[in-house]
């Protein structure tokens, strides 16, 4: 068996799949969701048609739905992420190409929790395509078939309870926005915070709790100093380049550094507890717009862009007498000052104490 393993390139590891794996994954959803984010805002907010214009339809009558070109990269987030993994994890390209069903199957079945199932089904199939590849003469067929019925029979039976999982985080999420400003602001920074850097999707959890008003400018303040955070953090190691895809993408990046040394994530999560009671308590800082935009932060800087919305609807109703300098002013210094100032800040402490060292926060 040892040698079978070995020569089909199938390592049974942390290494392999909590660390390899999880940051291909990672990228794969950076290609594709947060890419089509960035699309669809830089369309939406500049008035450029060509982002903006639906460029295909699925489904029929009342059901359609239009897709834009950041919608369509969105939608294939699963098959992003599932060939990323593949292909990590060195799947010849049979594997791969089936990968993608796995993927976009596994991803709708698992609701908020569809980016870890992907990667529990993605590591899976693939290893269970390498087994077979080239086993027998007909290759074509044999190694499609095994791939793509364990990686979706396997959905079938863990995508529902890792959603499961991800709307256990929401109702702590729904907890903490019962609790004082001040305590409410620590818990749920803390809590999104954490869910946006996990291979959940805060954004999924967010809408699906509808969460607005503090709460959500608390969650806003979580994301951002775990992408902000993350990213001045790490800017020895990764420079402009990690800079940009942190701090506009997506701080689940770090998580394979974050596997091998969870001391690393400390800056950002206290960071987040700062901010937070600040984005509560001091600038009353409140997610008006659309819930979605909560738990997304800095991404495509939906979630600044979703607070200015919210102004904008709530100055249109009377809700709001206009749109005020403290207002610009507290939301500048929640999602980009006081992480840049804060984290890193903290992260000195911790290289300082020996729990951060040179190379840890470097990006593959």
């Amino acid at each position: 068996m040892k040698e079978f393993l070995a020569r089909k390139d199938i390592v049974i590891s942390w290494q392999r799949y909590g660390i390899d794996a999880l940051g291909a994954m990672a990228q794969g959803l950076f290609c594709s969701l947060l890419i089509g984010t960035i699309l669809n805002t830089i369309g939406s907010q500049f008035g450029i048609d060509f982002l903006t214009e639906p460029i295909l339809y699925l489904g029929k009558g009342d059901g359609q739905v239009g897709y834009t070109i950041g919608g369509v990269a969105s939608l294939m987030v699963g098959p992003a992420m599932a060939v990323a993994i593949g292909n990590a994890l060195k799947a010849p390209p049979m594997v791969l190409f089936s990968l993608i069903t796995v993927g976009f199957a596994t991803n709708a079945l698992g609701g908020a929790g569809g980016p870890f199932a992907v990667l529990v089904t993605a590591c899976v199939a693939a290893e269970f395509g390498k087994a077979v590849s080239k086993e027998t003469k007909v290759d074509i067929l044999v190694t499609p078939i095994v791939t793509i019925l364990v990686g979706v029979g396997l959905a079938m039976v863990v995508a529902a309870p890792i959603g499961t999982f991800a709307q256990w985080v929401g109702s702590i999420i729904m907890w903490a926005t019962e609790q004082r400003p001040f305590i409410m602001g620590i818990l749920v920074s803390v809590i999104v915070g954490i869910a946006l850097t996990l291979p959940i999707s805060s954004a999924a959890i967010c809408a699906g709790l509808g969460l607005t008003g503090l709460a959500g400018g608390a969650a806003v303040a979580g994301c951002c100093a775990n992408m902000i955070g993350f990213a001045v953090l790490s800017f020895k190691e990764n420079g402009v380049g990690g800079l940009i895809s942190q701090g506009v993408g997506t701080s689940m990046l770090q998580m394979p550094n974050i596997v091998r040394n969870p001391k690393v994530w400390i800056p950002a999560i206290v960071t987040s507890a700062i901010t937070g009671p600040i984005a509560t308590c001091i600038f009353k800082l409140q997610m008006n717009g659309a819930p979605v935009n909560s738990g997304m932060g800095t991404c495509g800087f939906c979630g600044q862009i979703g607070v200015w919305t919210g102004w904008v609807n709530d100055v249109a109703s009377g809700a709001k007498a206009a749109i005020t300098g403290w207002d610009w002013f507290g939301l500048i210094m929640i999602s980009f000052i006081l992480p840049a100032v804060i984290c890193p800040l903290i992260g000195m402490v911790c290289r300082r104490l020996g729990w951060i060292k040179a190379g840890d926060l470097k990006l593959d």
